[in-house]
């Protein structure tokens, strides 16, 4: 009597299902957290809010630490595809722009629509630093990668001779990293109850004036070696 034939296993369609499943996971942890802070939030209540066991958080993920840095990377870039800030449609269209007052502008509305879905986040974070090792070094990162980012942010601008006479690259970076962290928006939307909108024209408004000179006029096209 011959064999029967074995299907051929679907591992795209497992992995698929990997994959949603984390993304309950980490949703599920990520408003347990904003919810009720870093360490009330249990394993056990994780896996209950996504519907799995406890083991499968663990095999998913990797645990609450684990949990709490993957939703918030999918938090600063709106979605779990494995692409990196910089290299996002988005912001390598933002670096294309030869005007720096519009440069800023539309990085003023990407801070807001990002700083929406990170700044409860970076809340839960800011509260645990303090209380535990493994979050403050995740903080320390947090801060770290912002930082390099806005370094790549000024010397386009400085690429662009759109920088305030005497201000260095590296100060423009210190700046935007500054008004740009997710707790300036959290204090002025969220507890201060700006509108949205308002805290975006604000944003834009205050970078344009620290960092650009009156007399600046923006090119026709970027230059040479800019991406």
């Amino acid at each position: 009597m011959s064999q029967p034939v074995k299907k051929p296993y679907n591992s795209a369609l497992r992995a698929a299902h990997a994959r949603a499943t984390r993304r309950a996971i980490v949703d599920a942890a990520a408003r347990l957290f904003v919810e009720r802070g870093y360490g009330p939030t249990t394993v056990d209540a994780i896996a209950e809010a996504a519907g799995v066991s406890r083991k499968t958080v663990f095999t998913s993920v990797g645990g609450k630490t684990e949990a709490l840095k993957l939703a918030i990377d999918w938090a600063i870039v709106g979605d779990d595809e494995p692409v990196p800030v910089l290299e996002r449609p988005y912001v390598r269209a933002g670096m294309q722009e030869p005007d720096a007052r519009r440069m800023l502008t539309g990085f003023a509305r990407q801070v807001r629509e990002t700083a929406a879905r990170i700044a409860p986040l970076q809340e839960v974070v800011q509260a645990a630093a303090g209380l535990d090792e493994e979050i403050r070094a995740l903080a320390e990162e947090g801060h770290a990668q912002r930082l390099r980012g806005m370094r790549v942010l000024a010397q386009q601008l400085a690429d662009r001779g759109a920088l305030k006479p005497g201000l260095t690259s590296s100060e423009a970076a210190d700046v935007l990293w500054l008004l740009h962290d997710p707790g300036v928006y959290y204090r002025l939307v969220v507890e201060q109850h700006w509108d949205p909108d308002r805290y975006q024209d604000w944003l834009a408004d205050s970078l344009i004036s620290l960092l650009i000179p009156a007399s600046y006029q923006p090119q026709t096209s970027p230059s040479p070696g800019q991406p």
